[in-house]
């Protein structure tokens, strides 16, 4: 940066010594007729464009690099810190106003930063220096050539409200924008089969005409300072002429002054044109900047950085009196108290809405507690920091959420330290060897976007490998076999159940018959525990879960 600024005052200096030189160049070499100075002169302002030229190439590469990196760095922390918050921020405002923040914003403020750098320095010490030969050749033409500035002020000052706010507004289409093209391009195939293609493009298209009128607000804005700054040169060019010309042409004055200071009246046009329009620029910039602190500043998810190093002898789980509320609903957890044992199966059951996946992010803290303690191994969950606790959880949904990389990727996630031997058996455990020959690169296959290129069951499958090589105390199983064909099915649920040997398990059951083998069965109802005990138990007792076992093997309830 010392570097840079370096180059920017010497760049903005020649300007100064330009129109400086010009006053030697007509009152010696050309009126003096000293035609051995000519080559010189002219030596030494080939010198200066040489110099400019030589320190504004370095100078542009190094504040590329500077910005570059800075606003890189901007994008890095603002993707580490929004990992960090809660499932609930997540809910409350969509992929693609974030992505708009991360991306959009900060590249604007690279363009901004870059252009109200270069222009603070280059052009304001250029003004300087043009000041400087202005003022020494004659003071009083200096003021009246700025009578026009005053004017001028006011009205510059009100546009850059009117900049700010218009590009808020256009910050805030734009987030609506990309968060909609999110949503069609993840929703593709809802889109096709609902025939949406035309509504999207409608609402696309709406949105798309408030950002081109937001923009041209902008620029009308822009442009309007850097119009003031032309009425207020002209001004000042007429008035040096109505007060300067007569002492020229009464001889006070030399053609050599009146030329340099000229000269440094037109070498200060653009630079006074280019700092004008900053202001544009600058209130660009502060509207993303708002946005970015705002993300910047929002609470990270509780005890990121709570105590470490917490040791547990055995993985039992416990729920005592946990209470769980979401914004404008009714409790999902009321209360809610059981026991999964260290190394058993628990099962949790119960019709849509019971709370039955809050448990699992009531436990992994991905929603807090409202009230009661949800132990692991005895100790309050919120004694561990939320990296350390959810390290003891492998967890495999009906949904298995891969990503845009290779097959093998997908497996080890970010540990490059498996032994060869241990991922052949995880991959032999959950039967992903069996479709290895169908792709075309194995093991190395890319699974597209969203796992695209891989089936259901052969995603699930890829979902339990990854947690076998995490090698954890418990395992969370929200059901995976429930949107799978038979065969699928079969191989599955054979690797869960390989999987589960030896540890705390909990399962979300959409299928009672694939827990007849739980060592415990909790069936929830409005966030309560109904009935607890193993299949053959609850079915004795004739309640809530003989009711369900009976309609499902109707073929009437799915729960």
């Amino acid at each position: 940066m010392l570097v840079a600024t370096f180059c920017m005052i010497i760049q903005g200096g020649s300007v100064g010594a330009l129109s400086y030189m010009l006053q030697p160049m007509f009152d010696i070499v050309f009126i003096g007729e000293r035609h051995d100075m000519v080559i010189w002169v002219g030596l030494a302002i080939f010198g200066l464009f040489l110099l400019r030229a030589i320190v504004g190439i370095f100078q542009s590469i190094i504040m590329a690099n500077i910005g570059f990196r800075i606003t890189s760095k901007i994008q890095m922390d603002l993707v580490d810190h929004t990992m960090k918050l809660s499932s609930g921020f997540f809910s409350r405002h969509a992929p693609g106003e974030l992505i708009e923040r991360v991306q959009g914003d900060v590249a604007i403020l690279q363009t901004a930063w870059r252009t109200i750098l270069i222009g603070a320095g280059r052009d304001v010490i250029a003004l300087i220096s043009l000041a400087v030969v202005a003022v020494s050749i004659d003071p009083l033409w200096t003021l009246v050539a700025i009578v026009g500035t005053p004017i001028a002020l006011a009205p510059s000052l009100l546009v850059q409200r009117y900049i700010r706010r218009k590009s808020q507004q256009l910050r805030s289409v734009a987030a609506q924008r990309t968060a909609q093209l999110d949503e069609i391009f993840h929703g593709i195939t809802s889109v096709k089969l609902n025939t949406l293609e035309d509504y999207q493009n409608h609402r696309f298209s709406n949105l798309t005409e408030k950002q081109i009128n937001q923009n041209i607000k902008i620029q009308a804005g822009s442009a309007f300072v850097p119009g003031l700054v032309d009425f207020a040169v002209g001004l000042g060019f007429l008035a040096v002429m109505l007060y300067g010309g007569g002492q020229i042409i009464d001889g006070e004055k030399t053609i050599g002054q009146f030329m340099s200071f000229f000269t440094a009246m037109a070498l200060a046009f653009q630079p006074l044109r280019r700092i004008a329009g900053i202001v544009g620029f600058y209130q660009r910039m502060m509207a993303s900047l708002e946005r970015i602190y705002w993300l910047l500043d929002y609470p990270l998810e509780a005890q990121y950085t709570a105590k470490q190093g917490q040791s547990i002898n055995k993985p039992d789980i416990e729920f005592e009196n946990v209470v769980v509320k979401y914004e404008g609903s009714s409790p999902a957890l009321n209360g809610l108290s059981f026991c999964a044992r260290a190394g058993e199966v628990t099962a949790l059951v119960g019709l849509s809405g019971a709370g039955k996946t809050t448990v699992f992010k009531a436990l992994t803290r991905l929603v807090e507690c409202d009230q009661g303690t949800i132990r692991f191994g005895g100790v309050d969950i919120h004694d561990f920091s939320l990296v350390e606790l959810r390290q003891n959880f492998s967890t495999v949904t009906q949904e298995a959420v891969l990503f845009n990389e290779s097959v093998k990727d997908n497996i080890v996630l970010d540990r490059s330290d498996i032994p060869p031997p241990e991922l052949e058996a995880a991959i032999n455990t959950a039967h992903i060897a069996e479709f290895l020959d169908d792709l075309p690169d194995g093991l190395h296959s890319p699974a597209g976007p969203r796992g695209s290129n891989l089936s259901g069951g052969q995603r699930q499958r890829v979902a339990i490998a990854r947690a076998i090589l995490r090698k954890t105390p418990v395992l969370l199983l929200d059901e995976a076999t429930s949107a799978l064909d038979a065969k699928s099915e079969r191989l599955v649920q054979e690797a869960l159940d390989r999987m589960t040997h030896g540890h705390t398990t909990l399962i979300i059951a959409h299928r009672l018959s694939t827990i007849r083998k739980a060592d415990k069965i909790i069936v929830l109802e409005k966030g309560c525990v109904a009935e607890e005990g193993t299949h053959t138990d609850l079915l004795a007792k004739d309640g809530l879960y003989a009711k369900l076992h009976a309609l499902q093997n109707d073929g009437t309830l799915a729960v």
